[in-house]
């Protein structure tokens, strides 16, 4: 063999490794590409059932949301005819429901903005309504405490208004009616039109008379006297609740785990009773 085939033979040999060696590293850099594929396409799989199960969590617990403010004449009419159910028939006078005998007084203190205060009144409070002060047993007060209102003036606004419509003898269908059609927390629902639009939906309060009462200084007065009270207990929360003998001495009450739940209330009106 010449050396010129010798070089020429080596140079086709060194060509050949080249060659295998290229398309070696393109073989491991497909099956790279392929794997980062795969686990990429594992983890999105991965990444899919998270937020599914995520949100079907939200939607089993309610995720935080609630059903919003009815805005047909069906639902604010369904709406109305429930609480008439809840508390008609049962004497009202200003801020208190039940009889002014009954022999525990039970005060309750409300933002009427707070989501805790609404499962209260929406969960816990028809039972308790309707085996104790419907019977007699017990009176509630409904006192004002500002903790999820954001503005102050929009709290004392939307108070004022309940208190007025406690003039007329329907503070609680008021109350009740703002608890059912509250809106998104810190989303600034509460208007003027907001407003008129719950007094529109109480049956037999005269529209009118509830508009220049919300001007009685009075009802600025009892709002603050509602805070200082709350301030004098140590409350800085809501709901907060004080029970006891009525025209006697008052002592705090709370609620264990939940407020949704109405023994804790059931269970202090009976011990109260029996005592």
């Amino acid at each position: 063999m010449s050396p010129v085939e010798s070089d020429e033979d080596l140079t086709r040999k060194q060509r050949r490794d080249q060659a295998r060696t290229q398309r070696r590293e393109m073989e491991e850099a497909a099956a790279a590409s392929v794997a980062r594929r795969k686990r990429l396409t594992q983890l999105g799989s991965v990444l899919a059932v998270v937020v599914v199960a995520i949100v079907v969590i939200l939607i089993a617990t309610g995720g935080g949301s609630k059903k919003g403010i009815p805005t047909s004449k069906h639902e604010q009419s369904s709406v109305s005819h429930e609480i008439s159910s809840l508390v008609g028939g049962i004497n009202q006078s200003g801020n208190v429901l039940g009889s002014a005998t009954a022999p525990v007084t039970l005060q309750y203190f409300g933002d009427l903005e707070c989501p805790i205060c609404r499962d209260f009144t929406l969960h816990a409070l028809p039972p308790v309504i309707t085996k104790l002060v419907r019977t007699g047993k017990l009176r509630i007060e409904y006192r004002s405490l500002e903790t999820a209102t954001r503005e102050p003036e929009v709290f004392k606004t939307q108070q004022i208004a309940a208190l007025a419509a406690g003039k007329q003898g329907k503070a609680w269908n008021f109350i009740e009616t703002f608890y059912h059609e509250q809106g998104e927390e810190s989303s600034g629902y509460v208007t003027e039109k907001y407003l008129q639009d719950l007094a529109s939906q109480i049956p037999g309060l005269n529209l009118a008379k509830w508009t220049n009462d919300r001007s009685d200084p009075a009802l600025a007065n009892q709002v603050t006297a509602d805070a200082q009270a709350a301030n004098n207990e140590g409350f800085n929360g809501t709901p907060s609740f004080l029970i006891g003998r009525s025209g006697g001495a008052m002592s705090k009450l709370t609620y264990p785990n939940s407020a949704s739940e109405p023994a804790f209330v059931e269970e202090a009106v009976e011990k109260l009773l029996k005592a």
